[in-house]
């Protein structure tokens, strides 16, 4: 299928188009070459009287064809009063011609062509994570416009309207499922390989895939509003990004280059040697050395994206790699942000869980409280759902809330407060395992039936399975300082830590405490990334070195602040993205030792008179070649293995957190 969104054009044309003219004026130079041996072996004089000429048009030719562009490029960048690499190679070439020296003339601008063509095939790989995502935007929409099904562009679907997606279909929008059953393959927007089965009332994403099930879906987020036209936004963006240490580079470019044509043509003036001038020129070309970081930065960007790491742009990337302390959110990032009911637990000996759940399911029927889902949940999944509303329903604010059940029993559900309320004595045991399940880091409530206490209900947002092992990979990846900044209760922040191995917790805290916190670790001389994924953490995540959004149920105000954007749920894709980060900013180290010792040693030899012209354009050439090989090393494998390594010692650091500080 392809994308309904068109490829960049450079990544389509440029590479052929070098191919091609590179292609041609190999082939001329062969001629150019290769007419003298013809002649030889046929010794015919007609054809010997003819080689000369054909010797001089084909090489000439084969410099214009090769040579063409590069001159094109040089008139542009000498408008603009920059003396680029271009300039060089054609003021080279030109030269060549003029005194002679076909051959040097032709090898010279075919070389630079060939390097072009491998440069552009090259970066055209790394571009590949932008070229995959754009390919899962689907061609068409099915929407049900005024009772007929109909196909449009994906950018033409309206808000509201109902989009069917067929088995096997690709789908067009963001939206919640209003008909239909379906597994839905999430794994390009999530990275989660097992499909997720849909429902009414389920979300779903755009670019995910339907099978086995035909789905009917009202769209909410359509064209560049969806998470994939976001994820693809992101990329695009992030790989035009420059490092700070990429601009120095062309800032040293930019008089390094004229500082060669100053020694070219002084070379060439004391020495009276015109071959050597000109061979400085080509060999004094800072090629590898300006394409060293950007080839470097896209591969680190593309490989990043193919994880589900979405980077802004390369001074990002580079940033994140020198990360020391992490502060992390609770609510959303530790923990799944779903609370559920994890005990029901009766106090008096007529009672099952089932009956307190049953109790709790009547009560809770007509209210809103975001407690009340999981409570309602919890009793269908133990088929003890009211099967009928309460003949009276009062919620008591922060209290909790009170019913009558169809068979006459008084129900309540709340607090101990709402129990001296409504006149109900709480016993010790009750108290004590109210207590019990709070030092838990719980949620614990009362059920209360006919004025009297049945059993305590408790509720806790589930810690992500791997919230420690992200936490360990973190460290061993080397952050020095891990924190957990929340708006949660202490003890429940207490638990939530020691469960995950985090020594440093700060509780209760405001989105002007969280940013103050972020702050402080700052001034201490901390390089911070903050991890977190709500509006209360979008402060925290823009005064942060680094912030890091979590997940595309992250809110969108978290995700457009954020420096980095998981696209999946994973924690530790995290501590991923500092190592990316920092084998990205050594293959750039590498890049440019690379390239400024070749020319060293190549001007050292031109000016021994050891290194011609060709000879050291393909020395040249192939170390932009080596730069652009390294970098690609970044789209390779070690994906998980580097983290993952450290996920043992998640069950090792198990300290109490340190007293919380609110």
């Amino acid at each position: 299928m392809r994308p309904s969104r068109p490829l960049p054009r450079w990544l389509a044309t440029t590479a052929a188009r070098r191919w091609s003219a590179t292609v041609v004026a190999g082939a001329l130079i062969a001629i150019g070459q290769g007419v003298g041996p013809l002649a030889t072996v046929v010794s015919a004089a007609s054809v010997a009287g003819v080689v000369p000429t054909v010797r001089v048009v084909a090489l000439i030719a084969a410099t214009i064809v090769a040579g063409a562009a590069i001159a094109v490029r040089a008139v542009r960048d000498l408008r603009i009063r920059r003396i680029g690499i271009e300039a060089l190679v054609t003021v080279a070439a030109i030269g060549a011609i003029t005194i002679g020296e076909l051959w040097e003339a032709a090898a010279v601008t075919w070389l630079f062509a060939l390097g072009g063509a491998l440069e552009a095939s090259t970066i055209g790989r790394t571009r590949a994570a932008l070229a995959r995502l754009l390919e899962l935007v689907p061609e068409t929409a099915r929407v049900r416009r005024d009772g007929v099904e109909v196909e449009v562009a994906p950018a033409d679907v309206r808000r509201g309207e109902v989009v069917i997606v067929r088995p096997g279909d690709r789908i067009p929008v963001d939206g919640e499922v209003v008909a239909g059953a379906a597994a839905v393959d999430e794994s390009t927007i999530t990275g989660e390989s097992m499909p997720a089965e849909k429902a009414a009332g389920s979300p779903v994403s755009a670019g995910t895939i339907t099978g086995g099930g035909r789905l009917e879906i009202r769209a909410e987020r359509i064209g560049g509003d969806t998470a994939l036209g976001r994820i693809i936004h992101r990329v695009e963006e992030a790989q035009e990004a420059q490092v700070p240490a990429q601009r120095s580079i062309e800032r040293f470019a930019r008089w390094y280059t004229p500082a060669v044509v100053i020694l070219a043509v002084g070379a060439g003036l004391v020495s009276g040697d015109v071959r050597l001038a000109l061979t400085l020129l080509v060999i004094g070309c800072p090629g590898a050395l300006v394409i060293s970081m950007p080839v470097a930065v896209v591969a680190g960007i593309g490989r990043a994206a193919r994880r589900g790491i979405l980077i802004r742009g390369g001074e990002h990337l580079e940033a994140v790699g020198r990360v020391t302390a992490v502060a992390l959110d609770k609510t959303g990032t530790l923990t799944e942000g779903r609370p559920e009911l994890v005990a029901a637990v009766p106090l008096a000996d007529d009672v099952s869980e089932g009956d307190l759940l049953g109790w709790a399911a009547i009560a809770e029927a007509g209210s809103e409280h975001p407690l009340a889902v999981p409570i309602l949940a919890a009793a269908r999944a133990a088929g003890v759902a009211a099967s009928t509303t309460p003949d009276r329903f009062v919620a008591h604010a922060g209290g909790g809330v009170e019913a009558d059940a169809p068979d006459g029993r008084r129900i309540a559900v709340g607090t101990p407060r709402l129990a001296a309320a409504l006149g109900v004595d709480v016993p010790t045991v009750a108290h004590d395992t109210l207590a019990g399940q709070r030092a838990a880091g719980r949620t614990a409530v009362l059920v209360l039936v006919d004025q009297e206490v049945a059993g305590v209900l408790a509720l806790a947002d589930r810690v992500r399975d791997d919230a420690a092992e992200a936490v360990a990979a973190l460290r061993h990846a080397g952050v020095e300082h891990v924190t957990m900044l929340t708006g949660d209760a202490r003890p429940v922040a207490a638990a939530v830590a020691a469960e995950v191995g985090i020594d440093h917790v700060q509780a209760e805290l405001s989105p002007e405490d969280k940013l103050a916190a972020v702050e402080r670790l700052r001034a201490d001389g901390y390089v911070v990334a903050m991890v977190g994924d709500g509006v209360n953490d979008a402060p925290a995540l823009a005064a942060a070195d680094v912030g890091i959004a979590m997940g595309t149920a992250g809110t969108p105000v978290a995700i457009e602040t954020a420096d980095v954007a998981l696209t999946t749920d994973r924690l530790p894709r995290a501590a991923e993205a500092l190592d990316i980060s920092r084998r990205t900013v050594r293959v750039m180290r590498q890049n440019i030792t690379l390239a400024l010792a070749t020319v060293a040693v190549l001007l050292v030899g031109v000016l021994a008179r050891e290194v011609h012209m060709a000879g050291g354009m393909l020395v040249h050439q192939g170390s932009v070649l080596l730069v652009i090989l390294n970098a690609m090393r970044l789209l390779r494998g070690r994906h998980a293995e580097d983290v993952e390594v450290a996920a043992p010692a998640a069950k090792q650091h198990r300290a109490a957190p340190e007293p919380v500080a609110g």
